[in-house]
């Protein structure tokens, strides 16, 4: 079996809006409501992950563009997750409210 260096993210995983059967892979408490490609792609580069961002479609919401950033391996998928998660709620949290 050939070994990747990469993992898949998509935006459907830290998305609150989502169920764990929609393809959610955080806890609710650790997501924010309905992601966009650049913040996600600012929080991996902010963890030095080497994010290449790309827009598509989720394969359980085929109807429904979303996108994901491939990043380089660094340990467990789902503690990265978790890492990610963490680093996208402080840039929700830094970003002016738009009135």
């Amino acid at each position: 079996m050939k070994e990747y260096e990469r993992f898949v993210v998509w935006l459907d995983y830290l998305d609150s809006e989502k169920k764990r059967d929609d393809g959610r892979r955080v806890p609710l408490n650790s997501c924010v409501r309905a992601p966009t490609l650049d913040e996600l792609t600012q929080a991996c580069r902010k963890l030095n992950l080497d994010p290449q961002p790309q827009k598509a479609f989720h394969p359980k919401a085929s109807r429904r563009e979303s996108g994901y950033v491939s990043i380089k391996k660094q340990g467990p998928k789902q503690q990265t997750l978790m890492t990610i998660a963490k680093e996208l709620s402080r840039i929700r949290g830094s970003q002016p409210k738009k009135v």
